[in-house]
Formats: structure tokens, sequence, C-alpha cells
């Protein structure tokens, strides 16, 4: 079935925000995205995705983060946690079954929190795991690779002012870092500790990535407690693996399951 543009209701009160979601019926296990930081559900990755799924009568679960995209908002109120509360309504509302979830990026470290989320889940969620696709995941990067990376300047103009204008290397105008997503996304870290997934994990990461070393990636290996993990480099490869050989290995990755 071809993929309908749905909004959903995330949020009470003052900080109720509508989701853009595009979502289309089809076999199990189906397909969930979540993308990356200023990214949006209609990129390269998520595109190959949909028509692998149509291909594959396979259903499909894409959508934006609030301030991303297509769904409405100011992209400086967004959290870890708040995108992550969205990832999870999103997944509880539309999904049913197994699932293989795809995280590209900072919906790497999304994925995982919305496994520990289904875990706690007081009654049995209506959708399950059964297999994660890991690309170039970005865990814990607002600790990681951002705050322990900034420069005296750059974390003295958060502290003092609240948010630093970040250049961004994939568009002409800087982006805002808030102190409150730096703050807030310490509720959020997973690398000090076993992380359980109980799902088979595969992560795609390139060696040439600038945004995200390849050594993080071995450092989430390293902390996932699940046996069945492979971790694939490619040598080549930038942060966003979306060259055509880059897709063809991502396919390859989520046909697995």
């Amino acid at each position: 079935m071809p993929e309908t543009l749905k909004f959903i209701e995330v949020g009470r009160g003052a900080d109720a925000r509508a989701i853009a979601v595009r979502a289309s019926a089809g076999a199990a296990p189906g397909l969930f995205w979540l993308g990356g930081f200023k990214s949006d559900m209609k990129g390269t990755k998520a595109e190959a995705l949909a028509r692998f799924a149509a291909d594959k009568t396979r259903g499909f679960v894409r959508f934006d983060y609030s301030g991303h995209g297509e769904s409405p908002g100011d992209f400086a109120d967004g959290t870890i946690g708040r995108w992550l509360e969205e990832s999870l309504a999103v997944f509880t509302t539309f999904c049913r079954g197994p699932q293989v979830v795809i995280g590209s990026s900072m919906g790497g470290w999304l994925a995982l929190l919305l496994a520990r989320e289904l875990r706690r889940a007081p009654a049995t969620p209506p959708a399950s795991l059964a297999g994660m696709v890991l690309i170039a995941p970005a865990v814990d990067f607002t600790e990681e690779l951002m705050w322990k990376k900034f420069t005296p300047a750059a974390r003295r103009e958060l502290e003092e002012s609240g948010a630093w204008q970040r250049p961004s290397q994939y568009g002409n105008e800087p982006y805002p870092i808030t102190r409150r997503l730096i703050e807030e996304g310490r509720q959020h870290l997973l690398l000090g500790g076993l992380i359980e997934t109980a799902c088979p994990v595969r992560i795609l990461q390139g060696v040439e990535d600038p945004d995200v070393p390849w050594g993080h990636a071995v450092e989430l290996v390293s902390r996932l407690g699940q046996d069945d993990v492979v971790l694939s480099l490619v040598k080549d490869g930038d942060h966003r693996l979306s060259r055509p050989e880059d897709l063809e290995r991502l396919m390859t990755a989520v046909e697995e399951f």
C-alpha cells in the first residue's frame, strides 16, 4: 500500500506538538526509521528504504521529529528526551508486530533508548524489535561528540547565552546548539554501562566519518550485551553513507531480518 501522511499529537498542554508521519502497511517484520540530527524523513537513505519496503511489500514507518522536516516547531526547543518521546509515540501508534528499527546518527542513539523504553513498559507493547540496523550511531553525542570537543569559547557562549551557533558542514547557515540540549542529554547517556537491546544489531560505520569517529562505534560494540552484534567498517565511507554502494550495504543488513 502507498504511504500516507498523517499527524499525531505528542505531549500535553503547552508542550503538545504535531508530528508528521508517513506510514505504509505491509508484511512483517516492518521497518521503522529514525533519522539524524537536523535531518528529515525525505533524505536519501529514508527514500531508499521506502522503495525497498514497497518492492518487498513490507511495512514502513518514518516520521520527522518536532522542528524537523514536515513537523512544525522550533528546532531549538528540541532535546533528546523530547525526540525520544516522539519516537516512542510514533512506534507504539503505527507499528504492530516485529519491527526492524533503523537509526542513523542521532537516530542510532534514539533506537537504543527506544529499546530500553520498550523493555520498561508496564504492558506488552503492540510492536517488538526483530532487529536493529544502526548507521554511524551517534550514541551520547551531546556529551562525547559535542560538549567534550567544544572549544572553551564555545562552552562559555553556551553557558552565558544559552546557545551557540554551530557552523554546518551540510549547509550555509549555522544552527543552534542549546544549553538545554546538552544538559538534558546527560539524562540519557548509555556508554557508561551495559546496553541491552534484546535483539540482533548490525552497525554500519564509515572510517572517514568526520562527525562520528569509527572508534565511537567500536566503543558502542563493547557496551552491547547482545551476542549477535556485527560492526561493518566502510574504509572510504563518510558520515552520511548515502552513496549507491552504501545504500546497497544498508539494504543487505536490513534484509537479514
